[in-house]
């Protein structure tokens, strides 16, 4: 499994960015897709969920009517539309998904693309 995140970037306060993640190694379209963020050493945040099909999506209350998630099924990627950027959307961002396994659900992460929100 491989998740490559892309489209970070330093953006100023209102603005908007497109982040990407590309996913390999698994049937992509079985599974919900997930993006995190986390700032510092703090324990990860989690951002917005998009179901596998149906395009079923979930936001935290902190990005609500600001990030919008979608997926392309065929290409095997997910973004996350950002728009209306705060300085306190400056993180790393993560793109996620779990996956089953005989010893319950295995949690795969890619490694991260840095959005900072500065002006």
């Amino acid at each position: 499994v491989q998740l490559v995140e892309s489209g970070g970037g330093l953006v100023q306060p209102g603005g908007s960015l497109r982040l990407s993640c590309a996913a390999s190694g698994f049937t992509f379209r079985n599974y919900p897709m997930m993006w995190y963020r986390q700032v510092s050493e703090n324990e990860p945040e989690w951002v917005a969920t998009i179901a596998s099909v149906g395009g079923y999506t979930n936001y935290a209350d902190s990005v609500k009517g600001r990030f919008i998630i979608s997926r392309d099924n065929v290409q095997s990627t997910v973004d996350l539309q950002m728009n209306s950027l705060k300085f306190e959307d400056t993180a790393v961002y993560y793109c996620k998904t779990h996956l089953p396994s005989a010893d319950g659900p295995k949690h795969y992460w890619g490694q991260g693309t840095h959005v900072t929100v500065s002006s």
